[in-house]
C-alpha cells in the first residue's frame, strides 16, 4: 500500500504543476493572477493583466527541457542505490508529470514558431501611402493655398494643391500630388465639408513661430517633434543635416508609415505669408511686417500632409457610428498607439481634435493620429521621462493625461513612464465614439488625478461586452494592471474575427488558435489590399494584427476575454 500511495502522491504532484498554469490556457492563469478589481456587469472580480507566463519567467519554462528525463533517470538510479520504494515511486511519477509538461512546452514552441512565420510574411507587406510620390514641393510657391480648415494652439491648417507639373518622362511614376482615384470618389461622396478634396488633396500646416528665431536651423531644431511622422524625403538633403541634432540636442526620431498615423510628405521653412483669415483669426502671431502689433518671427515651419475631410470630433458631432464601426474605430486608435510605442514614441496629446477621419469605399471611418507637437520621442526609445523639475513638460491636454502622469511629483530620480499613457487616453476617447460624454471633460467632471474606477459612467448596453471590458481595463488607474495597447488591440481583434476560435478554448486551445491564425492569414492574403467589398479599413487592421503577432500578448488577450465571459455567465446564472 505504501508504494501505491507514493505513486499516487507523485501523480498528484504532477497534476499540481498542471493546475498552477503550465498546461492551462492563458485565460485561467490570468484569472488566478488577478490582483485588482474591475466590474463586468453587476459582479465584481479581480484580474491581473499578465501574460500566460511573463517574459521574466521564460528562463523557468526553458529550464524544464529535459527535467523529466533527469527525474526519471534519478528514479532508476535510486533503485540501484538502495533508496526506499516510496522515494523511487515519487521520482518516477513526478518525472512522468513533468514529461507531460514538456509536451505542452513543445506545443508552445510550435505555436510561437507559427506566430513568427505569420509575422514575417505580413511585415514584408509594406503599407502604401495614400498619396502618389512626387519629386518637388520644397517651397511654399509650389502650392496653391485655399481656405483655412483648422486652427490649434500652435498652428493653422489650410487646404492646398500642388501647382508643379511632372516631367513628361515620368507621368506615370511621379505625377502631381493627388489621391488615388478610388479614394477621391469615396472622399468626395463622404465629405462633411463643402471644400473639394479633388481640387485640394493636400493640407499645409503653418506653425506659429514665437521664439525660435528666423533661421532654418533654429526653426527645425525647436520644432523637431513635428517631424516625427515625416517621410524619408520630407526634408531636402541639406535641411536634413541641419535637423539631426533635434530639440535640446536630442536626435529626433522618425516613425515608419502606418495606416493609422499621419504622414508628413514635405517639411520646409519659408517666410510667413498673409493667408486668408490671418488678420481675423490669429493677428497676434503674425510678424511685424504683416501686423505691427504681431509677436511672431518672419519665418516658420510648413508641413505638407494629406487633406482629410474632418476630425474625429467634428464627425461625432453630426454622426453616430454603428457599434461595429465604433469597435473598429477604437481598434484603429489602439493600433496607431501600439505602432508609436513600438518605435519609442508617446503622443502625449491624444484627443478627438487630434484624430483625422476619412471613409473607405465601404463607408467605414478610417482614423489617423495627427499633431505630434507634444510628443515624447527620445533616442533611447524608453518612453521614460526624467521628471526632476516643474519646468519639464508632462504633455498636452491635461484632461486626458493618464493618472501616472498627472500625479507625478517632480524630484530627484523621479521618472514618468509613458508606455501606457496613450492607451489610457484611447479608453477615455472611446466614450465619445460610442455617443457618450468624455468622463474626463468638464461636463462629467472626473479628474484623472483622483477618480475611482467605480465612478466611470456606464456605457450603453448595446456596446459589445468585450468592447466594454477593453475600455474598463484601459481606464485602470494603476498602469501595472492596465493592458498595453497591443494586448487591448488583440482583444478586439479576437472579439471581432476570432469568436469561433475562442468558443471551445481548453488545454489544446492555443493549437486551435494557431490554426485559426493560419486560416486568417490566408484569407487576408487572398483579399488583397481592399477586400471583396472595398472595406480597406478592416483589411489594414487585420494586416496590422498579423504583422505584430506575439504569443505572450495573444495569450494575455485570450485570458482577459475568457475571464470576462466567465464573469458574465456567472452573473446570468445568479440572476
Amino acid at each position: 500500500m505504501s508504494v501505491k500511495h507514493a505513486i499516487s502522491r507523485g501523480l498528484e504532484l504532477g497534476r499540481s504543476v498542471f493546475q498552477l498554469g503550465l498546461l492551462k490556457s492563458g485565460g485561467r492563469v490570468a484569472a488566478k493572477l488577478r490582483a485588482d478589481r474591475f466590474r463586468v456587469g453587476p459582479s465584481v472580480r479581480t484580474v491581473q493583466p499578465q501574460a500566460f507566463l511573463p517574459s521574466r519567467y521564460r528562463y523557468y519554462r526553458t529550464s524544464l527541457k529535459g527535467l523529466a528525463a533527469q527525474l526519471q533517470s534519478a528514479g532508476f538510479r535510486r533503485r540501484f542505490t538502495g533508496s526506499s520504494p516510496r522515494n523511487r515511486a515519487v521520482f518516477l511519477a513526478f518525472g512522468l508529470g513533468v514529461g507531460l509538461i514538456e509536451q505542452q512546452l513543445e506545443d508552445d514552441r510550435k505555436s510561437a514558431a507559427t506566430c513568427e512565420e505569420i509575422q514575417a510574411v505580413f511585415r514584408k507587406k509594406r503599407f502604401q501611402a495614400p498619396l502618389k510620390p512626387f519629386t518637388s514641393g520644397y517651397k511654399l510657391e509650389d502650392y496653391i493655398i485655399g481656405n483655412q480648415i483648422g486652427k490649434g494652439s500652435n498652428a493653422a491648417v489650410y487646404e492646398a494643391a500642388a501647382q508643379f507639373a511632372p516631367s513628361k518622362e515620368s507621368d506615370r511614376k511621379c505625377s502631381l500630388v493627388q489621391m488615388r482615384e478610388d479614394e477621391e470618389e469615396s472622399q468626395t461622396a463622404r465629405s462633411l465639408t463643402c471644400c473639394s478634396l479633388r481640387n485640394f488633396p493636400l493640407a499645409i500646416k503653418m506653425m506659429w513661430n514665437f521664439g525660435a528665431g528666423s533661421s532654418s536651423e533654429a526653426i527645425l531644431k525647436s520644432m523637431s517633434q513635428e517631424l516625427v511622422p515625416a517621410g524619408p524625403l520630407a526634408l531636402k538633403q541639406d535641411k536634413e543635416q541641419i535637423s539631426l541634432d533635434g530639440h535640446f540636442g536630442v536626435l529626433p526620431k522618425r516613425v515608419s508609415a502606418h495606416p493609422n498615423v499621419i504622414r508628413v510628405y514635405r517639411a520646409f521653412t519659408a517666410d510667413v505669408p498673409l493667408l486668408p483669415g490671418a488678420q481675423e483669426e490669429y493677428p497676434d502671431v503674425l510678424p511685424a511686417r504683416l501686423n505691427p502689433a504681431g509677436l511672431g518671427n518672419n519665418r516658420t515651419l510648413f508641413l505638407v500632409m494629406k487633406n482629410y475631410p474632418c476630425t474625429l470630433r467634428q464627425y461625432l458631432e453630426v454622426s453616430t457610428p454603428s457599434h461595429r464601426q465604433g469597435s473598429l474605430m477604437v481598434l484603429q486608435l489602439l493600433e496607431g498607439v501600439d505602432h508609436l510605442c513600438r518605435q519609442g514614441v508617446a503622443h502625449r496629446d491624444l484627443k478627438s481634435d487630434n484624430v483625422l477621419l476619412e471613409f473607405d469605399t465601404d463607408g467605414c471611418p478610417h482614423l489617423v493620429i495627427s499633431d505630434f507637437g507634444c510628443c515624447l520621442a527620445q533616442s533611447d526609445s524608453s518612453l521614460q521621462l526624467p521628471f526632476n523639475s516643474v519646468w519639464v513638460s508632462r504633455g498636452g491636454n491635461a484632461s486626458l493625461m493618464a493618472p501616472e502622469v498627472t500625479t507625478a511629483v517632480p524630484g530627484c530620480g523621479v521618472v514618468i513612464d509613458y508606455s501606457k499613457a496613450d492607451a489610457w487616453a484611447v479608453g477615455a476617447i472611446s466614450y465619445e465614439i460610442f455617443g457618450q460624454l468624455n468622463p474626463f471633460y468638464r461636463a462629467v467632471g472626473l479628474e484623472s488625478r483622483n477618480y475611482q474606477e467605480k465612478q466611470l459612467p456606464t456605457l450603453p448596453s448595446s456596446v459589445p461586452d468585450d468592447v466594454q471590458l477593453v475600455i474598463r481595463l484601459l481606464l485602470r488607474r494603476n498602469p501595472n494592471k492596465r493592458p498595453s495597447a497591443r494586448v487591448a488591440a488583440n482583444m478586439l481583434h479576437l472579439s471581432l474575427w476570432g469568436r469561433k476560435a475562442l468558443a471551445n478554448q481548453d488545454s489544446a486551445g492555443m493549437r486551435k488558435l494557431a490554426d485559426w491564425l493560419l486560416c486568417q492569414s490566408a484569407v487576408v492574403l487572398l483579399k488583397g489590399c481592399s477586400g471583396p467589398s472595398g472595406n480597406r479599413v478592416e483589411v489594414e487592421l487585420q494586416r496590422s494584427f498579423l504583422s505584430n503577432l506575439d504569443l505572450e500578448d495573444l495569450r494575455t488577450a485570450v485570458g482577459f476575454l475568457l475571464y470576462g465571459r466567465e464573469q458574465r455567465q456567472a452573473c446570468i446564472l445568479s440572476a
